[in-house]
């Protein structure tokens, strides 16, 4: 991901109104109509996929802006607007339990869509894995409770998923592109949207923890027996009660103060991996069961013993400014800009709403974009 910079994204409770999801659906189909026709399914994908471009069409569409609901009433507007049969595009997945729905759906459509049954097996681990990252490989504070699987019957795909903090009420959204993922455990991600950069996130997809991964899944290659005596050296550390032992300590160990070490492991699980014998960490990851304390007991038992550090750098990569105009976080792609601008603009002008339909919103991109300058 290139991109870089935040976007506050705040918790916001409750629905949109009826009267505004019905325009929002119905602007929405509008849109989606004349770019897929201009454009194609794939460039549509791609765009959707595109943190900035997704933050403006959810301002066109009526919606506030700045909140953790603009994700889910948006992904919900356009899985209402878009009839695969039409578009050659179903959205599958949504909020909450309608997520767990997901692999479902990829199968029904996929089988309209005519793809075979490897293919179908293909996209289902696609979601899965997605959601597998971003909920488990990257630990920052965020918890996945949306996930929708934008797939064209050309094969391409699109995530867009969002995790909440209950301690600080913000979310942070996930956007990946088929055709941006070389790797589902090296930076797969066409972006990621966030209210700020926090200090220490362990980010096991960086291109920064290769070594560690290996060594992770080195150490689930070998005897559970070694792995128990790893945990039980750590967990001894945070039972320390002097500074001297902490500073003692910290000389050794720089991410001591990310020392979080699960207070329970699931062994049954460890020894499973052990039978089992995962080739990489795309695969072990991958594997029922594995979570976040599995994740995060290999990565610090990797970095405090045997000196394979994992990132611990905060992966959030986008500004819904688009840069500023001084130059922080970095001068403005008024590129990127203008051709998000003209791309949206077309579809509001050529889309069949009425006029007082397409004026407003052809008036909140306005603003949405002078806010962007500003």
């Amino acid at each position: 991901m290139s991109k870089t910079g935040m976007a506050n994204l705040p918790l916001h409770g409750g629905k949109a109104p009826k009267w505004l999801f019905r325009r929002m659906v119905e602007l929405s189909k509008g849109i989606t109509d004349v770019i897929i026709f201009e454009y194609g399914r794939k460039e549509f994908l791609r765009r959707i996929s595109d943190p900035f471009w997704f933050q403006a069409l959810s301002c066109v569409l009526g919606f506030d802006w700045h909140s953790s609901g603009c994700t889910t009433v948006t992904c919900g507007a356009l899985k209402e607007a878009i009839n695969p049969t039409e578009y050659g595009i179903k959205i599958a997945g949504g909020k909450g339990k309608i997520s767990r729905k997901t692999p479902d759906e990829i199968e029904e459509i996929g089988n309209k869509f005519n793809l075979s049954t490897n293919k179908i097996e293909e996209l289902k681990y696609s979601s899965r894995m997605a959601a597998k990252v971003d909920n488990n490989a990257i630990q920052d504070g965020h918890n996945l409770y949306h996930h929708n699987f934008f797939l064209s019957e050309d094969g391409y795909w699109t995530v867009i998923q969002q995790g909440l903090n209950n301690d600080t009420n913000y979310a942070r959204r996930y956007h990946w592109f088929s055709e941006q993922v070389d790797s589902y455990i090296c930076e797969p991600h066409d972006g990621i949207v966030g209210n700020k950069s926090n200090f220490k996130v362990l980010d096991m997809v960086s291109k920064n923890s290769n070594s560690c991964q290996k060594t992770c899944v080195d150490l689930l290659r070998d005897n559970p027996r070694h792995l128990l005596n790893d945990w039980v050296k750590l967990s001894k550390i945070q039972s320390q009660t002097t500074l001297d032992d902490w500073q003692n300590s910290n000389k050794k160990h720089n991410n001591i103060e990310c020392l979080d070490m699960p207070r329970s492991i699931n062994w049954k699980k460890m020894k499973e991996i052990y039978d089992f014998q995962p080739k990489n960490y795309e695969e072990l990851i991958g594997m029922k069961g594995v979570g976040p304390r599995t994740v995060r007991a290999l990565a610090l038992i990797s970095d405090l013993i045997y000196g394979e550090q994992p990132s611990w750098q905060d992966p959030v990569k986008y500004s819904f400014t688009v840069g500023g105009k001084d130059g922080v976080p970095y001068p403005v792609d008024r590129k990127a800009m203008d051709e998000t601008t003209e791309i949206i603009k077309s579809g509001i002008k050529q889309a069949k709403i009425d006029n007082k339909t397409r004026f407003s919103a052809l008036r909140r991109l306005h603003k949405y974009f002078n806010n962007c300058y500003n």
